[in-house]
Protein backbone atom coordinates (compact mmCIF):
# COMPACT_ATOMS: atom_id res chain seq x y z
CA UNK A 1 0.00 0.00 0.00
CA UNK A 2 1.33 3.30 -0.83
CA UNK A 3 1.39 6.71 1.49
CA UNK A 4 -0.74 9.80 0.21
CA UNK A 5 1.39 12.46 -0.10
CA UNK A 6 -0.14 16.13 1.10
CA UNK A 7 -1.82 18.11 -1.21
CA UNK A 8 0.18 20.90 -2.72
CA UNK A 9 -1.07 24.46 -1.94
CA UNK A 10 -3.03 24.80 -5.47
CA UNK A 11 -5.04 21.95 -5.06
CA UNK A 12 -5.93 23.18 -1.48
CA UNK A 13 -7.09 26.82 -3.11
CA UNK A 14 -8.96 25.12 -5.49
CA UNK A 15 -10.77 22.46 -3.41
CA UNK A 16 -11.33 25.91 -1.20
CA UNK A 17 -13.89 26.82 -4.50
CA UNK A 18 -14.80 23.52 -4.93
CA UNK A 19 -19.05 23.47 -5.19
CA UNK A 20 -18.98 19.93 -3.51
CA UNK A 21 -17.18 21.43 -0.28
CA UNK A 22 -18.95 24.36 -0.19
CA UNK A 23 -22.56 22.60 -0.37
CA UNK A 24 -20.99 20.13 2.26
CA UNK A 25 -20.28 22.76 4.44
CA UNK A 26 -23.93 23.85 4.56
CA UNK A 27 -25.04 20.49 4.34
CA UNK A 28 -23.18 19.60 7.63
CA UNK A 29 -24.85 20.92 10.48
CA UNK A 30 -28.78 20.46 8.84
CA UNK A 31 -29.01 16.75 7.89
CA UNK A 32 -28.22 14.00 10.88
CA UNK A 33 -30.22 11.30 8.94
CA UNK A 34 -28.74 11.50 5.88
CA UNK A 35 -27.56 7.79 5.94
CA UNK A 36 -30.97 6.33 5.20
CA UNK A 37 -31.64 8.07 2.06
CA UNK A 38 -28.89 7.40 0.38
CA UNK A 39 -28.65 5.54 -3.11
CA UNK A 40 -25.77 3.86 -2.01
CA UNK A 41 -28.25 1.82 0.06
CA UNK A 42 -29.01 -0.20 -2.67
CA UNK A 43 -25.55 -1.11 -3.92
CA UNK A 44 -23.30 -3.48 -2.81
CA UNK A 45 -20.53 -1.32 -0.57
CA UNK A 46 -17.83 -3.03 -2.30
CA UNK A 47 -18.41 -0.60 -5.03
CA UNK A 48 -17.33 2.24 -2.92
CA UNK A 49 -14.27 0.81 -1.97
CA UNK A 50 -12.46 -0.51 -5.48
CA UNK A 51 -9.14 -1.85 -5.55
CA UNK A 52 -6.16 0.33 -6.59
CA UNK A 53 -6.50 -0.94 -9.67
CA UNK A 54 -10.20 -0.03 -9.81
CA UNK A 55 -11.89 3.15 -11.94
CA UNK A 56 -14.78 4.98 -9.39
CA UNK A 57 -16.92 5.68 -11.84
CA UNK A 58 -19.55 3.51 -11.23
CA UNK A 59 -19.71 4.31 -7.15
CA UNK A 60 -18.62 8.15 -8.30
CA UNK A 61 -21.90 7.22 -10.82
CA UNK A 62 -24.09 6.66 -7.88
CA UNK A 63 -23.25 9.63 -6.25
CA UNK A 64 -24.11 11.30 -8.96
CA UNK A 65 -27.93 11.72 -8.59
CA UNK A 66 -28.19 11.36 -5.01
CA UNK A 67 -29.91 13.65 -2.45
CA UNK A 68 -27.22 13.34 0.76
CA UNK A 69 -23.90 13.75 -1.42
CA UNK A 70 -23.37 17.14 0.63
CA UNK A 71 -24.08 15.71 3.95
CA UNK A 72 -22.13 12.77 2.94
CA UNK A 73 -19.09 14.32 1.72
CA UNK A 74 -19.42 16.37 4.80
CA UNK A 75 -19.20 12.97 7.12
CA UNK A 76 -16.07 12.09 4.96
CA UNK A 77 -14.61 15.67 5.73
CA UNK A 78 -15.46 15.77 9.22
CA UNK A 79 -13.77 12.28 9.84
CA UNK A 80 -10.89 13.13 7.63
CA UNK A 81 -11.85 9.48 5.94
CA UNK A 82 -9.27 8.53 3.56
CA UNK A 83 -10.90 5.39 2.08
CA UNK A 84 -13.58 4.49 -0.25
CA UNK A 85 -15.93 6.88 -2.36
CA UNK A 86 -18.01 9.10 -0.07
CA UNK A 87 -20.33 12.07 -1.40
CA UNK A 88 -19.13 11.71 -5.62
CA UNK A 89 -15.20 12.15 -3.82
CA UNK A 90 -12.51 9.93 -4.38
CA UNK A 91 -9.80 10.03 -1.56
CA UNK A 92 -7.71 11.86 -3.61
CA UNK A 93 -10.37 14.55 -4.05
CA UNK A 94 -11.12 14.52 -0.57
CA UNK A 95 -7.35 14.82 0.71
CA UNK A 96 -7.10 18.70 -0.44
CA UNK A 97 -10.81 19.42 0.69
CA UNK A 98 -9.81 18.22 4.06
CA UNK A 99 -6.97 20.62 4.65
CA UNK A 100 -9.77 23.06 2.98
CA UNK A 101 -12.39 21.75 5.82
CA UNK A 102 -9.95 22.11 8.89
CA UNK A 103 -8.59 25.57 7.84
CA UNK A 104 -12.23 26.89 8.48
CA UNK A 105 -13.07 25.32 11.54
CA UNK A 106 -11.80 27.39 14.38
CA UNK A 107 -13.73 30.35 12.29
CA UNK A 108 -17.05 28.06 12.42
CA UNK A 109 -16.50 27.29 16.05
CA UNK A 110 -16.18 30.32 17.49
CA UNK A 111 -19.48 31.29 16.09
Amino acid sequence: MTRARLPRPEEVAAARADHRLLNAREERPVDETWRVRGNCRSVDPETFFPAATEAPDMAVAVCGGCVVKAACLAWALETADGHGVWGGTTPRERRAMVVAWQDREPALAGH
